[in-house]
């Protein structure tokens, strides 16, 4: 290559970074607050730029300090060449993942044309989630209460419906392990089409301990938004193990895991304006600022509340234990359904501060998983995983058939194993492996039938050849 086109190549490098970094804010060195809070910036060598109230501090230090400048000419080393010593400036640039992106000066209006109605989420929903019928509906509802919320915010009108003030709908959804919580929301923020952040309630603690601090979730969702602010306050927080932050109940230390974090949660949830660290959870002078308006973000806190049944039951029994209409002891010990009676009283029994609940109004709960909803669950979902390994194999030329006694093979022992839906994958992937490594190595096979004997391990697949 000649050195013309290396120039060439060099310069068109040049105008590419230029042109992407005129797509994020300038960083003050020293005080790292966007242009967006600091001002115009004042750009320097090696990427370094400083905001006018930086400089001026400098320059104030340098006109009230007491040394002698005159003095510098006469001091050794001072007109020492730094290059002769190899020595190279320090690095001022800021990785891509702390760079925040600029404000667009005119933003898409939000129009309710954007928001799609609830019988339309619930229909994206029944493609990729089994069952759960009365959840997606619940949450279907509330979502779009919420996006409609952020519409009417953002829409300046004037009148007598200015009064009317729409509260958040922050959703609470409760559960068992494996019923499909953490999937509901991931598939809900991809057809919706908007940042989500997953976080594990488990680690936060309160300001001061060691820990994740409470904010750090916001972050979590600014950078799913490829550090976009505007992004970010129309996205998606899911907060999940929330049971874990459950007040205790016997504890002569201070709780700062349990009731404390719901405390700090609260400002959170209801809407306020958070200075967050980009591209990091921890806030240090180096890492640059960012401020985040959590009104218009949408928090789903999901939990599995282990013996929640129990309270449930006890309430229900205290209640009718009386008189003619009394119950037996176990006559709710058959409901499948009892976690859809759980009320505010019983998640305040459970250990959740009644200030917390208040600001998670909708709740959701979801049913444990029969062997029937396996079974649908391996098949019918657009992404369903007995569809991925089919695709897989279809790349190889190969098709691929799971029987329908096979799949409730499956299914049972997911079951058995008591994680819910998660145990699918994990029984799928200790049976495939073998196929997916030996099928590629003949080219002959046409296709492969998944058995139950196969997976009793008392026959194999049963494997067909083409023509």
């Amino acid at each position: 290559m000649s050195s013309q086109d290396e120039t060439k190549d060099g310069l068109e490098k040049e105008n590419d970074q230029k042109h992407e970094d005129d797509g994020y804010e300038k960083v003050c060195y020293m005080c790292r607050r966007p242009e967006s809070k600091a001002g115009p910036m004042i750009s320097m060598a090696e990427g370094m730029n400083l905001c006018v109230d930086c400089m001026q501090k400098a320059f104030d230090s340098v006109a009230n300090g007491s040394m002698d400048f005159s003095k510098l000419s006469n001091m050794p080393y001072m007109n020492l060449n730094l290059n002769d010593l190899n020595m190279m400036p320090p690095v001022t640039e800021i990785p891509k993942k702390q760079k925040i992106k600029k404000k667009q000066k005119e933003q898409p209006a939000l129009t309710m044309k954007d928001i799609p109605a609830p019988h339309v989420i619930k229909a994206m929903l029944d493609e990729y989630v089994i069952g759960q019928e009365k959840a997606k509906k619940v949450m279907s509802v509330a979502v779009y209460n919420h996006y409609k919320r952020a519409f009417l915010g953002s829409e300046k009108t004037e009148g007598e419906n200015e009064e009317v003030v729409i509260e958040k709908s922050n959703i609470l959804m409760v559960g068992p392990t494996g019923s499909g919580k953490t999937y509901l929301v991931k598939t809900l923020a991809k057809l919706l089409d908007v940042p989500l952040a997953i976080a594990d309630a488990t680690s936060l603690t309160e300001a001061g301990y060691i820990g994740d601090d409470i904010e750090s979730v916001v972050s979590k969702l600014l950078a799913a938004a490829d550090n976009d602010v505007e992004r970010a306050q129309k996205g998606i927080i899911f907060i999940d193990e929330i049971d874990k932050i459950a007040k205790k109940k016997q504890t002569n230390t201070r709780d700062v895991s349990g009731e404390s974090v719901q405390q700090e949660l609260l400002k959170l949830l209801e809407g306020s304006t958070v200075e967050v660290p980009v591209g990091s959870n921890q806030k240090n002078a180096m890492t640059p600022m960012a401020t985040v308006n959590t009104d218009n973000i949408l928090f789903i806190c999901g939990g599995a509340f282990p013996d929640m049944e129990e309270i449930i039951k006890e309430r229900l029994l205290k209640k009718s234990s009386m008189g003619f209409g009394a119950v037996l002891k176990d006559a709710y010990d058959k409901d499948r359904d009892i976690l859809s009676k759980v009320t505010g009283e019983d998640l305040r029994a459970f250990g959740m501060i009644p200030e917390f609940l208040g600001r998670l109004p909708v709740t959701v709960t979801l049913q444990g998983l029969d062997e029937d909803m396996m079974v649908r669950i391996l098949k019918e979902p657009k992404n369903a995983i007995t569809k991925q390994y089919e695709r897989l194999l279809s790349m190889d030329e190969v098709k691929l058939v799971f029987e329908d006694e096979a799949l409730h093979w499956i299914a049972a022992e997911a079951l058995k194993r008591g994680t819910g839906a998660r145990a699918l994958r994990a029984i799928l992937e200790e049976f495939m492996l073998d196929i997916m490594y030996e099928i590629p190595k003949d080219p002959n096979i046409g296709s492969v039938v998944v058995t139950r004997p196969y997976l009793e391990k008392s026959g194999g697949p049963l494997v067909r050849m083409r023509g």
